[in-house]
């Protein structure tokens, strides 16, 4: 059957179910869609696209285009809505079937609903290729999700799954060719901007790949995982997979293979395990973003509990700007900026900040990490946010960090404060309120 590949976030040709399936077509168009929408601020005023995710998006696109020229493969680059775009395509070149990734998000789904809606001659399938598994292999059903990740860990493992050697899907030989040539539209898509420094990453497969082999088999950091993965400021500290994941240039299922083959091969320890414990956790937030659907963007958060806030807008552009009266929150801050990366720990002080210190609604802290973080991935980051907020899977409620016990825990020399300029230049306090300044339920 002729058919339409939507690439989405499966920016890869190794462990891809839907390219796989895509692959038994007669003719195949495989295409990506930029949409305007992501550079437009919304309701929480960031842009959903910052300038370090498209720089690294579209190193990613290249980088697929220059992968799918052997297979006789093109990638087709269209900018607009692909709710228009996709049925467009599908009549104008004749195609039957429209495949692609299933992923999390209330505002793709409702893109997924769209099409349907407008191309009901349209075979449309969807294949589960962001996870560790498929949802008929978790060992429980999408609706008993556990309120809980420890309740999620202990099932998996109690199961006994085996996701690496079960899922990875083999990688096609060739490709069926595009329904002639066409010229696609990315020309119109918004420049690449110019980096203030070195970019800490480069996108697409083959870089994600190398990361992986380096992180394992050459500098042997998964050995020592556990102990480094918490410093605010080193590179061989912890995998930096993520950005990869994310947009899905790199499978997690191979991670997860990685792990078991460095296991088999060299060593097996608690740091070995610790890394496949973050991608449970990763693992739990994806299907607790299939889950949840549109209540992971409320203020109540999937407990529906909202705690009273306000949002005071001088305090929201500090935070943003690195220019609060805390200085790890200010050098973390300022690293994000310019990096489009902040560790785990330095993400988790920054939103406590954001949530206790400055009370703050916890949705503009996530949305502005949409915006600036190279990684975002829509359920992870919500997902954190909400936990840390104290109305998501968090059963203990509302995390507050103290920012002097971090600050003296992770950096007692105040090298990454002094790098990243965290001393604030704040001149009115943070803390001052007007009458204007009404709370939100």
């Amino acid at each position: 059957m002729d058919t339409l590949y939507w690439f989405t976030r499966d920016l890869r040709l190794h462990d891809n179910a839907a390219l796989l399936a895509a692959s038994r077509a007669n003719r195949l168009l495989c295409v990506f869609v930029v949409d305007p929408r992501w550079f437009i601020s919304n309701q929480h005023q960031c842009r959903p696209m910052g300038d370090h995710r498209w720089r690294f998006l579209w190193q990613s696109l290249m980088a697929l285009e220059r992968s799918l020229r052997p297979m006789g493969q093109r990638l087709y680059i269209a900018w607009g809505y692909p709710e228009k775009v996709l049925p467009g395509l599908t009549r104008e070149h004749k195609l039957k079937r429209l495949v692609r990734s299933r992923i999390p998000g209330s505002f793709e789904a409702r893109q997924w609903q769209s099409i349907q809606q407008q191309a009901p001659e349209l075979t449309c399938q969807e294949f589960e290729t962001l996870g560790l598994f498929t949802e008929h292999q978790l060992p429980m059903a999408l609706a008993q999700l556990p309120d809980t990740f420890s309740r999620f860990r202990k099932q998996i493992e109690q199961a006994d799954e085996s996701a690496p050697e079960v899922l990875r899907i083999r990688t096609p030989g060739a490709l069926p060719p595009p329904p002639g040539f066409i010229n696609d539209n990315r020309g119109e898509c918004p420049p690449i901007p110019e980096p203030e420094q070195p970019p800490f990453f480069t996108g697409g497969e083959l870089a994600g790949l190398a990361q992986l082999q380096a992180f394992l088999f050459e500098r042997h950091g998964i050995a020592c995982y556990k102990e480094t993965r918490n410093a605010l400021d080193d590179w061989d500290s912890s995998s930096k997979f993520s950005p990869w994941l994310a947009n899905g240039g790199l499978s997690v299922r191979e991670v997860a293979a990685a792990i078991e083959q460095y296991e088999r091969e060299h060593t097996r320890n608690e740091s070995t395990y610790w890394l496949w414990f973050e991608l449970l956790w990763r693992e739990y937030f994806l299907w607790y973003g299939f889950r949840h659907g549109n209540q992971l963007f409320k203020r109540s958060g999937v407990q529906r509990n909202p705690r009273p806030v306000t949002f005071y807008g001088h305090r929201f552009k500090a935070w943003c700007e690195g220019n609060t009266e805390y200085p790890i929150v200010n050098a973390a801050m300022n690293q994000l900026r310019a990096t489009g990366y902040m560790s785990n720990r330095a993400r988790q002080l920054v939103a406590s900040c954001l949530v206790n210190e400055l009370e703050l609604d916890w949705r503009y802290g996530a949305a502005w990490f949409e915006q600036q973080l190279v990684d975002y991935d829509v359920a992870s980051n919500y997902g954190n946010w909400q936990y840390l907020a104290g109305v998501g899977a968090d059963p203990r409620g509302l995390r507050r960090f103290s920012l002097q016990k971090q600050t003296e825990q992770y950096d007692p020399d105040g090298r990454f404060i002094e790098r990243w300029h965290g001393q604030s230049s704040q001149s009115v306090g943070l803390h001052t309120v007007d009458a204007a300044d009404w709370p939100i339920y």
